[in-house]
């Protein structure tokens, strides 16, 4: 009963992306049993409070560091184990990030949705072997796209065979150390008819922008975040942990734990309210 859950989450998701708000949330990478079960909980419950749908998210390996000493996470197979423990015990959807096309088919057997990191989102091979494992398929949008260039994207995977496609705006570059969120773009990555995520905390960061690791400035992560809902989009995604200043990786742009369940409770207001007028 639990998997039929898992997987009727998603379906349902792709197959009315307006009816429900997803949020995909979780820490950046994998951390304790202890603080994964936390934070998958407090998600979780507020969620079912709010009647939305909820995706664990958490990665086995950020690939993508800006020191080659900055923690990388336990690794495909330790990280594949927890997460699907994790899947069982919170009886939810979980995602994680593939970094290469011989990971996917052994990644789809566990987690319920395939993402692609926003570095990676013209690797063609990448995207067809994603595609091809029938699993949803995420894709984040490179911080050095348009808008209009992430419609190839939604080819390559469709042209593989992915019929479940979702695109996440993740903010672009803009100079050194900045990124910036355009929401005409949003509309425009809307026009492309497949679901639209809006990341909120990755959209604050300051890539570099500590010397050897990427600086942000969580406190807007809720601004964008309500903004994004009020311009239409069907996802939200949300990185948080109990204490930031702790998290292996991303702890300048997380949010706080105990602030998302407030967080949620007003972009699900912010989204009726849309849906209304």
């Amino acid at each position: 009963m639990a998997m039929a859950h898992q997987i009727e989450v998603l379906e349902s998701f792709f197959a009315h992306p307006h009816q429900r708000l997803l949020v995909i949330g979780g820490p950046c990478v994998l951390e304790s049993d202890a603080i994964n079960k936390q934070i998958g909980e407090t998600l979780r419950d507020a969620c079912q409070e709010l009647g939305l749908s909820f995706v664990f998210k958490a990665s086995y390996d950020k690939a993508n560091r800006s020191s080659v000493n900055s923690p990388r996470g336990p690794g495909m197979k330790s990280g594949l184990e927890r997460l699907a423990k994790l899947r069982d015990s919170l009886n939810v959807p979980v995602t994680t990030d593939i970094h290469d096309a011989s990971q996917c088919e052994l990644v789809a057997k566990t987690v319920d949705m395939l993402q692609v990191p926003a570095f990676l989102c013209r690797q063609t091979d990448l995207l067809l072997a994603a595609a091809d494992t029938g699993k949803p398929v995420n894709v984040k949008k490179g911080q050095f796209m348009s808008p209009a260039e992430m419609g190839h994207v939604v080819t390559k995977v469709r042209e593989g065979g992915g019929r479940k496609i979702m695109l996440t705006e993740r903010g672009t570059t803009f100079g050194y150390n900045r990124l910036v969120n355009d929401f005409m773009g949003i509309g425009d990555l809307m026009d492309l008819e497949v679901p639209i995520c809006f990341d909120a905390t990755h959209s604050t960061q300051l890539p570099g922008g500590e010397g050897e690791r990427t600086g942000g400035r969580p406190e807007r992560a809720p601004l964008l975040a309500k903004a994004a809902i009020a311009a239409g989009v069907s996802s939200i995604f949300i990185e948080c942990h109990p204490d930031p200043s702790q998290a292996l990786s991303d702890g300048s742009t997380m949010l706080t734990l105990s602030s998302v369940p407030k967080l949620l409770k007003t972009l699900d207001a912010i989204r009726r309210a849309a849906m209304a007028g």
